[in-house]
């Protein structure tokens, strides 16, 4: 089997949904280490594969970020996923420990947002340049943590580093994400920053199936780095 170990959540036909551990690339060019090569590895090692194995990768998430994410086996499987994120019939709802406390309790974060050019980071620009792309997010505050809030986010849009951006605009940075400007630790303290946790995770991912057309619902568990910030339990109303 792979070196690394692979946490499928869900896998029916051509689908699978991976849980993605923090400081792993989602893809990365040969020669480095990504959950694709992993996942490429441990498939081709479990059915006993000798040639190349496809994998889609339909969308991505950041380094630092943990949680579930979707791969396909065939391109047909690859490109009725793609489709599906490109509509935004995709739900896609992440779970963040911030700094500060969200004021109001609830609500819609609409941002225009754009690559920094020549830099791995994003910011917020006025709505008329002519590079940003809009923003939009809604959430809940779940939770309170020694630190801020607890919150649940659905993502309307999918821009680069977009939660991370739109956190940290409002003073409320992702813990332990300091390319955003938060001084809180978060998780192990790897010497080298990449390998660095952020409490930012895709607790959950709901799509259809792209063969069968059921509906495809995965609920991705908490890492570990997670126990530290002592989260109050959830009414079952708040998941």
């Amino acid at each position: 089997m792979s070196e690394h170990p692979v946490d499928i959540l869900y896998e029916v036909g051509p689908c699978l949904v991976v849980a993605k551990p923090s400081g792993v690339l989602t893809q990365a060019p040969p020669g480095i280490d990504s959950l694709e090569l992993r996942l490429k590895s441990f498939l081709k090692a479990r059915d006993g594969k000798t040639g190349n194995i496809y994998l889609g990768v339909p969308h991505r998430l950041d380094r630092p970020v943990s949680g579930a994410m979707v791969f396909a086996r065939h391109v047909r499987a690859s490109r009725r996923i793609s489709d599906q994120f490109a509509t935004r019939t995709v739900k896609k709802v992440y779970w963040a420990c911030v700094s500060g406390h969200v004021e109001p309790r609830e609500g819609t974060w609409n941002d225009y947002v754009r690559k920094i050019p020549g830099q791995p980071q994003a910011e917020i620009v006025a709505a008329d340049q002519a590079d940003g792309r809009e923003a939009v997010l809604h959430y809940r505050v779940i939770g309170e943590t020694q630190f801020g809030s607890w919150l649940s986010i659905e993502l309307e849009t999918g821009r680069m580093h977009q939660i991370r951006v739109q956190a940290a605009a409002r003073g409320h940075a992702v813990l332990g994400d300091a390319m955003y400007g938060s001084t809180v630790s978060f998780g192990e303290a790897f010497e080298d920053e990449r390998l660095r946790a952020i409490a930012l995770h895709a607790r959950q991912l709901g799509l259809q199936h792209p063969m069968t057309q059921e509906a495809v619902d995965v609920t991705a568990p908490l890492p570990e780095a997670w126990a530290a910030l002592q989260l109050p339990s959830l009414d079952a109303s708040e998941e």
